[in-house]
């Protein structure tokens, strides 16, 4: 397959690099032109602007730090639609912003080309050894016709839905990482502050139950189906949990902005009369106050469980 990769930085590098060991015929370009010597001397050829590699691919993908650099790749005067032809495909690897996608996508499709956001997971580390997460908004056709693309670059394409579908994964999927991070950061220090060993706090709570579960299936049992009764953990003694907490942190001088948060949510469902009902039942708070509801059949949801794999 004639391929294109503009953007060799330290995602984009490693992962053009697996489309030439993949077999591919391999077309790139980067604002620094030294990026691009071990692609060279691996047998890719260089192409001067974002155009040229367009015209000389039949698949392009963009590996790019943002929607700024995106946009100017895609429709600046020596760009991506400069030089693409129809029914050839721009997959865009950026953690990207959805709107602006879905404004490319409808651009190329007026001449037959065909745009779909693929946003990566899975770090350096990952990009260099193939261990790599996709998630891809799109044509789901054009995804199938170009998996073996895709497969050179991850072991793990995922169609995720329409155009924009695999960028808003993306920013679920980082942003609690990092609320995350701003938590485990909060409670540590509380930890610590209060007298116990760091190493000895890591490897007590990795035993615990939240230590042993990966992230997202804690919203297996009760978020995404909507079940909440009976509860595994009830409301008023997660409430009791979190409050022991925050006094802890009053009493050893540690900011707990995050706890204090969460103990103002369980409080709010207490005070709906719901204390006898699951912890998590305070997630129906932000379901409000999102205009949503979540209700997925727990069958579907189980099925889904069981093809994440490791």
């Amino acid at each position: 397959m004639r391929v294109g990769f503009i953007g060799l930085g330290t995602m984009g590098g490693s992962m053009a690099l697996n489309l030439i060991r993949g077999g591919h015929q391999l077309t790139v370009n980067d604002i620094r032109r030294e990026m691009a010597d071990r692609h060279l001397a691996a047998g890719a050829k260089w192409a001067d602007t974002p155009r040229d590699v367009a015209q000389a691919s039949d698949v392009v993908f963009t590996s790019l730090p943002g929607p700024k650099e995106m946009e100017q790749v895609a429709l600046g005067d020596a760009g991506l639609f400069a030089g693409m032809r129809q029914d050839t495909v721009y997959f865009d690897l950026t953690t990207n912003d959805p709107a602006l996608v879905r404004r490319v996508h409808a651009q190329f499709a007026t001449r037959g080309i065909h745009v779909l956001d693929a946003p990566v997971s899975g770090g350096p580390k990952g990009a260099a050894s193939r261990k790599l997460a996709l998630w891809v908004g799109g044509d789901e056709k054009i995804f199938t016709r170009e998996k073996a693309a895709l497969d050179a670059i991850g072991d793990q394409p995922y169609y995720v839905g329409p155009i924009g579908s695999g960028s808003v994964a993306k920013l679920v999927h980082n942003c609690t990482g990092y609320v995350l991070q701003t938590a485990l950061a909060e409670v540590f220090t509380m930890g610590v502050k209060a007298g116990v060993d760091p190493l000895a706090i890591f490897k007590a709570v990795r035993q615990g139950a939240l230590g042993r579960r990966r992230t997202f299936d804690g919203l297996v049992d009760q978020f995404l189906p909507g079940t909440f009764d009976p509860p595994a953990f009830a409301l008023r003694l997660a409430k009791k949990d979190v409050t022991l907490a925050t006094a802890l942190g009053r009493e050893v001088g540690v900011p707990m902005r995050l706890a204090n948060l969460a103990l103002e949510e369980l409080t709010e469902a207490l005070n709906r009369g719901w204390g006898d009902r699951d912890s998590r039942v305070a997630m129906l708070l932000q379901e409000e106050r999102a205009g949503v509801e979540i209700r997925l059949p727990p069958a579907e949801v189980r099925a889904a469980l069981s093809e994440g794999g490791d």
